[in-house]
């Protein structure tokens, strides 16, 4: 007979469905009795882990916080498009991990104060990090862009980070969110983020960013 779970190992199990299915259904539609039976589990085991379901989407969202506040400190090394392109793909990599916040977020944000508050620190985060890598860009001399412009353009590219998934969601509800849809939705998030920045980058990084995205598209 193998020997019961130690009880870390059934919260980090709980945590792992628990994702798996709010990025599958979307958070709204998931209900701790369907994750209880998901794992083969008691709702009373559940509730020892995780008292409420908001106990399960705080500790989700810290660690996509964790997670994010590491990855951004990478803002600070970008010099060129190629940098800033992988960059922004690995963000929205993170960002599809934890798709369902971004799916629900409005939802998420009017339901749990914890995360209305804590939001806002990812989103001054993002912006700072957007403002590190046109500052970088800026400093190699791959673009050229004025205080007045820099604003409005880094302010675009964090609601497209922010936003991004939730439009794929609406063009294709029955499969945007779905993890075979997660390169293409990644790739183009990325595109449209740096496309933002075409009219102000250099012609050899203007170029060399079409590449890129040509690269992509086929």
């Amino acid at each position: 007979m193998p020997p019961p779970k130690k009880p870390r190992r059934t919260a980090e199990r709980i945590l792992e469905v628990t994702l798996e299915l709010f990025n599958r259904f979307g958070e709204p539609n998931v209900s701790t009795t369907l994750i209880s039976a998901e794992l083969g589990i008691s709702p009373g085991n559940l509730y020892y882990h995780y008292p409420a379901k908001d106990e399960l989407i705080n500790s989700l969202f810290d660690r996509y916080e964790r997670a994010l506040n590491e990855l951004l400190q990478a803002a600070d090394g970008v010099e060129n498009v190629e940098d800033a392109w992988l960059f922004f793909h690995m963000l929205f990599e993170l960002i599809w991990q934890y798709r369902f916040l971004y799916r629900d977020l409005n939802d998420l944000l009017s339901k749990n104060r914890r995360l209305e508050t804590h939001f806002q620190f990812v989103l001054k985060n993002k912006a700072r990090a957007v403002q590190s890598v046109l500052d970088g860009l800026s400093r190699q001399g791959a673009m050229k862009i004025g205080y007045r412009e820099a604003q409005p353009i880094s302010t675009a590219m964090v609601v497209v980070l922010t936003y991004w998934l939730s439009y794929e969601y609406v063009r294709e509800p029955r499969k945007a969110l779905e993890p075979e849809a997660a390169a293409a939705a990644i790739s183009r998030g990325a595109m449209h983020v740096l496309s933002l920045l075409l009219p102000y980058v250099d012609a050899a990084s203007r170029e060399h960013l079409q590449a890129l995205v040509a690269k992509y598209e086929s």
